[in-house]
């Protein structure tokens, strides 16, 4: 299944380079080795096609915070996740700071660490597959240009069709419900009826909207399917989805839905008073469409069924979502959706889901 991965292994223990390779051999592709970080960064340049690098921090010549630094300022190499392996977890915040994706705390357990491997793998193959797909749009749209109409349809349903199954993975990920996306796509097509957005800008929202939690695809399953609260450094690495979720739908102003995509994925944590995150925006700073994908993706999540509670009475809902006015949501846009509160109610009930799944809390709600 990875036959075609490339791990980039770096320590300067040779043991443990050798246990590495030992427990990453079963699933198959290449393992290559360096002993620090200048050696890694050649062998990177040698070999493009690296998929994933696990790090080791304190090595001799270049350590391994230097290296994140080198590999995550590259044009190149930037995309590439970077596992550290470390021996604590004192220098957590640091390795995150400096654009680290992941750490595994020395001893590890070798399932976990193939597990972790896996998931990252499998999320630079998505970034990758979306750069790609967006390269064949692009030839497709210039073989039909004898027909324009055809060519635009076809760019519209492709790029909608990508929307849909990108959200269909973070789903699969998170094990959200099935309607939940769809409900969340009319939602914010109704809010931006409301708030008076063009016809093809709700329509761009209706159907990008789907992809705000893309993201999820590369969060560790360990704190993406915890079932309590997530300390402040497993919070850190939740909030990456954010981040994760615009680098994959980065780079496509080309293609509206997953331009959309982007500004949704990166800033539907955004609160409308700046304490949100990953970049602490302020007002209408934040794009619109995330401003209307937080209000009824809240809305959603509190109305919905989870595990450890039953779904809200709307009173309850509401309640709760009024004292986040002006605090978490733009004031104005949730008064449209407080007025209109009836409409919502009726997409919710429309869309029910048609049986009870097992679902797992947002990582806000972990927090509280």
């Amino acid at each position: 299944m990875f036959d075609n991965v490339t791990i980039l292994t770096v320590d300067d223990d040779s043991m443990n380079l050798e246990m590495l390779e030992l427990m990453l051999s079963e699933l198959g592709g290449r393992i290559l080795k360096a002993g620090n970080g200048r050696e890694a960064l050649l062998v990177m340049e040698q070999e493009p096609g690296v998929d994933v690098v696990l790090l080791d921090l304190e090595m001799p010549v270049m350590d391994g915070y230097e290296t994140i630094k080198h590999i995550k300022q590259s044009f190149d190499w930037r995309d590439i996740p970077v596992i550290v392996v470390t021996a604590g977890t004192s220098e957590v915040t640091r390795m995150l700071a400096l654009g680290a994706n992941d750490f595994i705390p020395k001893p590890y357990n070798p399932e976990e660490l193939r597990l972790r491997v896996m998931n990252h793998v499998r999320s630079k193959k998505l970034s990758d597959m979306t750069k790609n797909m967006n390269s064949i749009l692009e030839e497709e749209v210039v073989k039909k240009t004898a027909d324009l109409q055809k060519a635009l349809k076809f760019s519209q349903d492709a790029e909608y069709e990508i929307s849909i199954r990108l959200g269909k993975a973070s789903e699969f990920r998170d094990q959200e419900t099935g309607m939940h996306t769809r409900r969340i796509s009319e939602l914010s097509k109704e809010l931006g009826l409301l708030a008076r957005l063009s016809a093809e800008q709700c329509e761009i929202l209706r159907k990008s909207s789907p992809l705000h939690d893309v993201g999820k695809i590369g969060i560790p399953d360990k704190i993406l399917l915890k079932p309590g609260k997530l300390d402040i450094d497993e919070f850190e690495i939740m909030k990456q989805h954010t981040t994760i979720g615009g680098s994959i739908l980065a780079d496509a102003v080309n293609y509206p839905l997953l331009n959309a995509g982007a500004f949704i994925a990166l800033q539907h944590h955004e609160k409308w008073d700046g304490s949100g995150y990953p970049s602490g925006m302020k007002g209408n700073d934040i794009h619109i469409y995330a401003r209307i994908v937080m209000i009824v993706d809240v809305f959603d999540a509190l109305s919905s069924e989870r595990p450890y509670k039953k779904a809200f009475p709307l009173e309850k809902t509401l309640a709760i979502m009024d004292e986040g006015r002006g605090e978490f949501f733009d004031p104005d846009l949730y008064d449209l959706f407080r007025t209109h509160i009836n409409s919502f109610v009726a997409i919710r009930e429309t869309l029910k889901d048609e049986f009870e799944e097992h679902v797992h809390m947002s990582d806000a709600e972990k927090m509280t």
